[in-house]
């Protein structure tokens, strides 16, 4: 990657980021990471109370984005075909045709995840890693780029389901928005005469754009360094006495994809220790499996992976590029 390369990378993600905070206010860190999932082609699990505006920042990260987008409303009864589209016959040339469900999209937003069955929720496991909907033996790509933005309220555990670990393993990230400072809330209230559902923005990049930048993420210099620092931090994760399961290989990429985005988007044209660090919790902490005695005792995976970044010893400088 060159300087002006990166450097025409930050200007675009910046772009990006003051257009949703139009939208969703005082949560700028929270953006980036979501941003930053999307030009890592990952997908992101929003957790969050209720009314905390989760819903309202999945459709801004969809509107900011001149591509198609989609809600799907997860529901107990909802099905794998109501997601995935499904094969259906016309009588008049005699053959089946496949009819496209929701998830052909660019962005697609999974409300309330947890909500549906875990059959139901199955039938994003294959689109979510290869990007494409197999339908009686058929193999349908979805649009270019795409991204899954799915969302769970923690706090109603009545008719949920808990996502099972290899679907959230295929979430490259999990954060929550949390409640607005002070100063955000005041301008929240300030525009209580404009319903947040009416309130759109206008799509600022188009998808060539998005593509290329995507493109040029991965041109980012990782040193091999910095592939040991991540190895140890994933071998850390699974030798935890309080972990049954740690982090997956799959995870180990995501970090790395994430970490080299994250660089593109100060303007940089290589990976530091402290990227790694920086997104080690929001792309590793909900892959890690813990023992029911650690739950029970509070522990949680942020504070496991808290600790590891504090035990595992990072590269102590780069080399020039």
């Amino acid at each position: 990657m060159t300087a002006e390369q990166a450097g025409w990378f930050a200007e675009n993600f910046d772009r990006l980021i003051g257009n949703v905070e139009s939208v969703v206010l005082g949560k700028n860190h929270i953006l980036r990471l979501a941003f930053t999932t999307m030009l890592s082609e990952g997908h992101l699990l929003l957790e969050d109370a209720p009314g905390t505006g989760k819903t309202s920042l999945a459709r801004a990260i969809a509107q900011t984005v001149d591509g198609t987008s989609s809600r799907i409303q997860f529901t107990p009864d909802l099905l794998p075909g109501d997601v995935t589209g499904m094969s259906v016959y016309d009588q008049g040339r005699g053959v089946f045709e496949f009819h496209p469900g929701p998830i052909f999209a660019n962005v697609c937003l999974a409300d309330e995840i947890n909500r549906a069955s875990p059959k139901t929720q199955s039938a994003l496991l294959e689109v979510m890693e290869e990007s494409r909907v197999t339908v009686d033996g058929e193999s349908h790509q979805v649009p270019v780029p795409f991204m899954t933005i799915a969302t769970q309220n923690p706090i109603e555990q009545a008719g949920t389901y808990r996502l099972p670990e290899a679907q959230l393993d295929r979430f490259m990230m999990k954060t929550s928005l949390g409640y607005p400072d002070a100063a955000s809330t005041m301008r929240i209230l300030e525009g209580v005469r404009v319903s947040a559902h009416h309130r759109r923005i206008p799509a600022i990049l188009g998808l060539d754009i998005l593509t290329e930048m995507v493109h040029v993420a991965k041109l980012v210099h990782l040193e091999p360094a910095l592939l040991d620092y991540v190895s140890r931090l994933v071998d850390a994760t699974r030798s935890a006495p309080e972990v049954r399961l740690g982090v997956s290989i799959r995870g180990a990429l995501a970090l790395l994809r994430a970490s080299m985005t994250w660089a593109a988007a100060q303007g940089r044209t290589y990976v530091l220790p402290d990227d790694i660090k920086l997104l080690a919790e929001p792309v590793f902490a909900h892959r890690l499996v813990l023992d029911p005695e650690a739950e029970f005792d509070g522990v949680s995976g942020s504070s496991i992976i808290a600790r590891v970044l504090l035990e595992v010893v990072p590269p102590a400088e780069r080399a020039q590029v």
